[in-house]
């Protein structure tokens, strides 16, 4: 069993940019099931030119994690058909900092404006220097899980 195991940021400033590694990368995803409780999500992503389904368990910290390659054009054909609209769209940005990897997401169409980063962790307890662009920690607040982001109007307030 996969498990994912990550911590969530708002982005205060521009900062991150100038450590960024490489250009960002278009994501594209919409949900199959959105979770709950004791629910799982599962998750439709285009990455670039690569499709991904992925099936996560509840939780917030950590998680049940699986995901799979799938062609391209199935992604997007699920995006386009079963996954209920709006479909998240976002760059992923890769920053490193103190030994770890970041990952920066700016929300385009119904979220833009919104900028998150996560950092996975390989285990609860890891400890995380943050950078000085890491705003309000909102690991704990289901309301910035992507699965609830693409039902939501807008950004959380």
């Amino acid at each position: 069993m996969g498990t994912e195991i990550e911590r969530k940021f708002l982005v205060a400033g521009e900062g991150w940019r100038d450590a960024a590694l490489g250009p960002g990368l278009r994501l594209r995803q919409g949900y199959l099931a959105h979770g709950g409780p004791a629910a799982p999500v599962v998750r439709v992503r285009l990455a670039g030119d690569h499709g991904f389904l992925t099936i996560k368990g509840p939780g917030l910290l950590a998680r049940a994690e699986y995901e799979y390659a799938i062609p391209a054009a199935d992604a997007e054909a699920m995006l386009a058909t079963l996954c209920a609209p709006p479909v998240i769209d976002k760059t992923r940005s890769r920053v490193a900092h103190a030994g770890l990897v970041w990952e920066v997401d700016e929300f385009a169409g119904h979220l833009a404006g919104l900028v998150l980063a996560e950092v996975e962790l390989p285990g609860a307890e890891t400890p995380v220097t943050l950078p000085g662009w890491a705003g309000r920690e909102v690991t704990d607040d289901p309301r910035y899980q992507n699965s609830h982001l693409a039902r939501a109007d807008g950004p959380p307030a």
